[in-house]
């Protein structure tokens, strides 16, 4: 091993170091390269339009797969995650809203600790330059999640671990930093199609490949349309928000752990809110329990329009039991 490993592995120890104390779950690290064969696999699933209406997953092209082109002079991409798996869920009966969002809104959680983690390693290395991402810029999270071996990319397209499963958010840091790289895991998913099998709007067409514009959480929150499309009418399984049903049937999810951050864990409200209580919600209350929440999102006519869509759906599930 050369000076110059021994030189960036001990860097990569202390920049490991501080994404634990920030309270991040796991820290990993990877070479500051293009993606070329992750452009291809992109540019053919725009192409078939399967990113529904999410237009601005289509610009920066060339920035989503280069982060050279975010920061120059980028030597490395570190990698984090947090896990969001609550400790309390909501009850089985009542609109669902998934775990993701039952706190404050992971982007202002997540900014914050890369700003402190940034900071941090300029104390520690001198003048770093880097830029810190979370789900709002034109970089591949879960590409360098498999590059760096955080985890593999499951058939449903999440990010896997062997340790806490898939609920945990990503995070990206780009830096000018030479650092030591990991090496990538396996797939551990094997045989096993129950995600592909559970999704009950077939957005899993193939194992690794979602049509985005069929995923129920695309559905709830991107989509903007005053109207929920009729062919899903009866397929959204009581989600109001989101969606974690590919999550929630994965073997490797048991093995998911509470979160220990105390921004993640949902009000009360939310919890006990029951059918008629979300029926009949107010913006004044949307805004009062949705404060500071990824829900928000949505807006309130958002989230209203989805409820109105569930209850419709239960009503004509009922009349056609009674025909």
């Amino acid at each position: 091993m050369t000076s110059s490993d021994l030189l960036s592995q001990t860097r990569s120890a202390i920049v490991k170091k501080h994404a634990f104390e920030l309270g991040f779950t796991d820290c990993r690290i990877a070479k500051a390269d293009e993606l070329t064969s992750e452009a291809r696999v992109l540019d053919k699933w725009l192409s078939e339009k399967k990113h529904g209406e999410m237009s601005f997953l289509a610009n920066h092209f060339d920035k989503r797969v280069d982060p050279r082109k975010l920061v120059p002079g980028a030597k490395s991409v570190v990698v984090l995650s947090l896990n969001y798996f609550p400790n309390a869920t909501q009850a089985n009966d009542s609109p669902q809203i998934s775990k993701y969002a039952y706190g404050r809104d992971y982007h202002k959680v997540i900014r914050k600790k890369l700003k402190l983690f940034l900071a941090q390693l300029n104390v520690s290395f001198g003048e770093v330059e880097g830029r810190g991402f979370v789900d709002s810029a034109p970089i591949l999270e879960k590409a360098w999640a498999r590059k760096s071996g955080l985890g593999w990319m499951g058939k449903h397209t999440n990010i896997i671990t062997k340790s806490q499963g898939s609920f945990y958010f990503l995070a990206v840091l780009v830096l000018d930093l030479g650092l030591f790289p990991d090496e990538p895991t396996l797939d551990h998913c094997g045989t096993c199609t129950k995600c592909i099998d559970a999704c009950p709007t077939d957005a899993i067409e193939e194992p690794y490949k979602l049509d985005a514009s069929k995923c129920i959480s695309y559905l709830t929150i991107e989509l903007k349309d005053a109207v929920l499309p009729d062919q899903f009418s009866g397929k959204f399984n009581d989600w109001m928000f989101g969606c974690d049903i590919c999550q929630d049937v994965c073997p490797w999810n048991r093995f998911s752990k509470p979160t220990r951050e105390p921004d993640f864990e949902p009000k009360n409200q939310l919890l006990k809110n029951d059918w008629k209580d979300w029926s009949q919600l107010t913006e004044q209350s949307f805004d009062k329990l949705f404060e500071g929440s990824a829900v928000k999102r949505t807006k309130y006519v958002g989230l209203t329009r989805n409820i109105r869509f569930l209850v419709n759906s239960k009503g004509q599930a009922n009349d056609e039991d009674s025909a």
